[in-house]
């Protein structure tokens, strides 16, 4: 018993896409995770920089 698969053009194309839709989606999560996991160790001095700048205008 042959078993054919096929896929047309169409339908692969769209595969593609949704796989590499999937991959990128889930490489972004965990980059926001790592950033803001990194965000409780590294404190920046926004506050003072924002008053620095408010005084020289």
């Amino acid at each position: 018993m042959t078993v054919l698969l096929y896929i047309d053009p169409g339908s692969g194309s769209y595969l593609v896409q949704v796989i590499i839709a999937a991959v990128l989606g889930v490489l972004f999560y965990f980059k926001n995770i790592w950033n803001w996991i990194r965000s409780f160790f590294i404190k920046y001095p926004h506050k003072k920089e924002e008053q620095n700048n408010n005084d020289r205008t």
